[in-house]
């Protein structure tokens, strides 16, 4: 019933805005809308200036909490292709994209990922952990996805795209190599990130960290005193030096969890923001996938150093 109700109102969405406006409001490029701006970013260094790319998701949103606005669904109906993550990270978007697959392209991009690689969950059953970018080969895999779609659907563009995703790829293996190396000089005995939600499991399984979370991998339902304490609790026994809170979670409850900490003892030091579900300001070093994952890995190591 709720694919049948979102498949009418897409219908209903485009009739009318086919109705009332000529056609595209953007440029004669390729016009692709994805989700999440590290999407975007993935896109826009495959494609570069080829193509006209636009993320829905802003800096300090929360994807899992995100619901598409009408502006959002004129983006999408425009599009000439879709990519979102999956796995339930846009969780009260997802039956929409969906039915959205049934009339243009929309693509998924965690399908570019062998399931044998991908965290499974206990939070949501039959499912994944959705923070797939926090693992850079992981990432790799989805630039070869992204890259796939785009030459399976612009074959005239194929070489161009090609030989863009070479260089990013390029780029990606020696990124990683620079996070494993910096990741390295936390000694082993600290090496704990303790964060607002469970959005690190990725990062802590590529990079040798032991990841804990106040919520889980969604923000959906809020933590509880019961959640608080029993990480204070946890904290407090393993002497964690700090905390980070995460620029599109709330700080509410990381504050709670220092406090606790202070009243047992512990003194618990706020390590810094991380970003976690989304990228930092557009036009600047943060609001890239690389800028992004480099901010996170030197507030990391400076905090636990």
């Amino acid at each position: 019933m709720k694919n049948l109700r979102n498949s009418i109102l897409l219908g209903v969405l485009a009739f009318l805005f086919s109705c009332g406006e000529n056609g595209k409001q953007h440029s004669s490029k390729i016009y692709i809308v994805t989700t999440t701006g590290m999407i975007a970013d993935a896109v826009k260094n495959i494609a570069d200036t080829l193509l006209e790319v636009e993320a829905l998701m802003g800096p300090g949103v929360d994807p899992h909490l995100y619901k598409a606005k009408q502006s959002d669904t004129k983006k999408l109906l425009e599009a000439d292709v879709v990519f979102y993550n999956g796995v339930h990270l846009e969780g009260k978007m997802a039956e929409s994209l969906e039915s959205l697959a049934k009339t243009k392209a929309v693509y998924a991009v965690a399908d570019g990922i062998p399931e044998s690689k991908l965290i499974s969950t206990s939070q949501f059953s039959g499912t994944h952990d959705p923070h797939i970018w926090f693992d850079v080969n992981l990432w790799m895999d989805v630039a070869k996805y992204i890259s796939h779609q785009l030459q399976k659907k612009y074959p005239e563009h194929q070489e161009h795209f090609k030989k863009n995703t070479e260089e990013y790829l390029k780029k990606l293996e020696e990124f990683n190599v620079w996070v494993t190396e910096e990741i390295k000089k936390v000694p082993d005995s600290v090496r704990i990130l303790v964060t607002a939600h469970d959005a690190f499991g990725y990062f802590g399984r590529a990079y040798g960290m032991k990841v804990e979370g106040l919520q889980g991998i969604s923000t959906v339902s809020e933590p509880g005193l019961k959640d608080i304490t029993a990480l204070v609790e946890h904290i407090s026994q393993l002497k964690v030096k700090s905390i980070f809170m995460e620029s599109s979670v709330s700080a509410r409850f990381i504050n709670a969890v220092v406090e606790g900490c202070k009243e047992k003892g512990h003194d618990l030091k706020l390590g810094g923001t991380l970003y976690s579900d989304a990228m930092g300001a557009a036009g600047t070093e943060d609001g890239t996938y690389l800028g992004m994952i480099r901010h996170n890995v030197n507030t990391i190591v400076g905090g636990l150093k």
